[in-house]
């Protein structure tokens, strides 16, 4: 009953199958750039040159420097 089943639902379930193995390849390449001290540097270094360029205000820049900094902390754990 089992192969029965599977033969049966298999036009379903595939792409269903591909399309959740995509989602956890998506969120795991995320949690990774997130978590990567070097990208985490690179988005600070940009944000500063936002701020001295006067794209963005102090305020703007410590709040976001502050959530990067916290990242950085937690990927050197």
């Amino acid at each position: 009953m089992g192969l029965l089943r599977t033969l049966l639902t298999f036009p379903v379930s595939a792409p269903v199958s591909g399309a959740l193995w995509i989602a956890r390849q998506v969120h795991e390449s995320a949690d990774q750039e997130l978590s990567d001290p070097v990208a985490i540097r690179r988005t600070l270094a940009e944000l500063e040159r936002a701020l001295e360029a006067g794209e963005i205000d102090e305020a703007t820049y410590e709040e976001a420097e502050l959530g990067l900094l916290r990242r950085l902390q937690e990927a050197r754990r």
